[in-house]
This record gives C-alpha cells, structure tokens and sequence, in this order.
C-alpha cells in the first residue's frame, strides 16, 4: 500500500514538498559532486569547476524563446563575466547534440551542461513541481546558483529575468 493511497494526496504533496526543501541547496552549502557531459560529449564534474568562481545557469529547454532570451543575454555580456572572474555554465536535461546545435545557432561562447537524468537539477534544487499550460507537472526549475572558487554557494537567484539576466547576477 502506498503512501499517497493511504494518507491521501494532500499528505503526499507535503511530503514531496519537505523532501525538496530537505535536498534544496542553501547559502554556504558545498557544490554538489556530479558528472555530466557538455555539448561535445566531454565530462565535466563539479572538481573541474572548483578554482574559479562559477555561475550556473539552469534553464528548461534549449531555443525555446525565454531560454534563447537568457543565453543571448549572457553572450552579450559574456564579457563583463570574464572581467570578473567567472566561468559560466548552462545546464539543462536537453541532450549534447540539442545544445551544440543551439551554441552554434545563438553563437553562444560558454558551454552547455547535459543532464538527461535530472541528477544534477535535483541535487541543485533546480527540479520539481511547476505548471505548464494549466497542468502541474515535474520539470525544470529556472534559476542561477553562483558559487565562489573554493565550491561555496554565494548567492541563488530564483526569480530570472530573462532578457536581464545578467544585470541580475552582476548587479
């Protein structure tokens, strides 16, 4: 017998809920350890990132027009996150080949992490529960997550706006 069966889904939506506030990364929290490919199929883990101050980018779906929105907008000020320190990473569940094909057509100068299996958002905080199209489905959670060289997570930003998201995470 299954919870949900047994205690009704109000429960289990708490239940759920706990549970994604329990895994949910905070401020001061380590990186979490994971391992995914890029564009070009090379694997990159959180070790690789450690040395450099980081920004993670977490977005739904590659050329879809809030996703494309962001990334151009990182592009144009891919600059300014250099002058600073930073390497920049996007991630999503889309497929090496989805995001080399979206590099090559926006022209994007960062790399694009793949994480078919959602390990990577789930350990960010990054998958979970949201609505589309009027249904509540499991999916991709947009957000930014900035750590610091040593792996320290600095600041989340929650509330993208995609067509500023770089003032927001150099302002």
């Amino acid at each position: 017998m299954g919870f949900c069966w047994k205690y009704g889904e109000k429960s289990c939506t708490f239940v759920a809920v706990f549970l994604i506030l329990i895994i949910m990364l905070q401020i001061g929290d380590k990186m979490p350890r994971f391992s995914v490919t890029d564009q070009d199929g090379n694997m990159v883990t959180d070790k690789d990132l450690i040395g450099k101050p980081t920004v993670l980018y977490v977005y739904p779906k590659d050329s879809t027009p809030g996703c494309t929105a962001e990334a151009c907008n990182i592009r144009d000020n891919y600059h300014s996150f250099l002058a600073r320190g930073y390497q920049v990473y996007g991630v999503s569940k889309d497929s090496a080949a989805s995001h080399r094909r979206f590099i090559e057509k926006y022209d994007l100068p960062f790399p694009l992490l793949s994480d078919p299996t959602t390990e990577l958002l789930q350990a960010l905080g990054a998958w979970g529960e949201k609505k589309l199209y009027g249904k509540t489905c499991m999916g991709t959670l947009r957000k930014t997550f900035i750590f610091a060289a040593d792996g320290t997570l600095e600041r989340i930003i929650e509330k993208v706006d995609t067509k500023n998201h770089s003032e927001q995470v150099l302002g």
